[in-house]
């Protein structure tokens, strides 16, 4: 597990960062699937169990929602309702690779309603809508390769991939497809990919590769991830931290 937490940078450096994701699969849906809207209340979501509102709101992660609200039936008291609103949030924030990946924090507030609890929603993201939708799928980790080569020749700085399938060979799937793709474009130790995985433990389900990082997102790794490797890999990662702090040295210096 030490090997899976370690920063994995310069393409043999790989972060697992991986949290549990529960045995059954998550439902996705048309954007307004009956099963999930209200028939009669345009822009409201409808629940009926614990597995209804953490679809719906995933849906509305999807659609980078920021707020919404739910209607949720057969539930009998406002403990219930608070204790299911909860579990929901933390799940999808800590369980689910889109949650993951996105979503910064999650706030719900209950009304008892004739019949049903309304449920306002609220999401904050650390994702844009931009990036949720840019997010690309994968069957396979090892399949990431085709989709690495597309993203360099986009000029993108950012790929995120949707995998479908993590076996027990998953991450040396990946490690396998960084290597390849960084040899064949000849790209040097001194050119560091961020990989992080999500959710942070278990079967991972999205993969995000950062293909160019700025000295923020460099800093940020490495206070995240304290426990970085040691010798090499260690030295090549404050080597990456120290040149980015002289290039905005020497660019501050410039502009006065």
């Amino acid at each position: 597990m030490r090997a899976r937490r370690a920063a994995l940078l310069l393409a043999l450096l790989l972060l697992t960062g991986c949290t549990p994701l529960l045995e059954r699969e998550y439902s996705t849906t048309e954007p307004h699937s009956s099963k999930f809207w209200e028939s009669e209340a345009a822009g409201t979501l409808r629940a009926e169990n614990y597995q209804d509102i953490v679809n719906d709101i995933l849906l509305l992660i999807a659609q980078h929602t920021d707020a919404a609200t739910v209607r949720l039936y057969d539930f009998e008291d406002d403990v219930s309702v608070a204790d299911t609103l909860e579990r929901a949030a933390v799940e999808i924030q800590e369980q689910t690779p889109l949650g993951a990946y996105a979503v910064s924090y999650i706030t719900t507030s209950s009304q008892a309603q004739r019949g049903y609890y309304e449920i306002a929603v609220q999401i904050g993201y650390r994702r844009s809508a931009e990036q949720i939708q840019s997010v690309v799928n994968a069957t396979r980790p090892e399949a990431v390769s085709s989709l690495l080569e597309a993203a360099l020749n986009d000029g993108r700085t950012e790929l995120a991939v949707r995998i479908g399938y993590w076996g027990q060979d998953g991450q040396s799937g990946i490690e396998s497809a960084v290597v390849q793709v960084r040899e064949e474009r000849g790209l040097t130790e001194e050119t560091p990919w961020l990989v992080n995985y999500y959710p942070a433990e278990g079967p991972v389900g999205l993969v995000e590769f950062l293909l160019d990082p700025t000295e923020e997102e460099l800093a940020a790794f490495a206070a995240a991830h304290p426990e970085k490797p040691d010798g090499e890999e260690a030295d090549q990662l404050d080597e990456a931290l120290e040149e980015g702090a002289a290039e905005t040295s020497e660019k501050e210096s410039g502009e006065n």
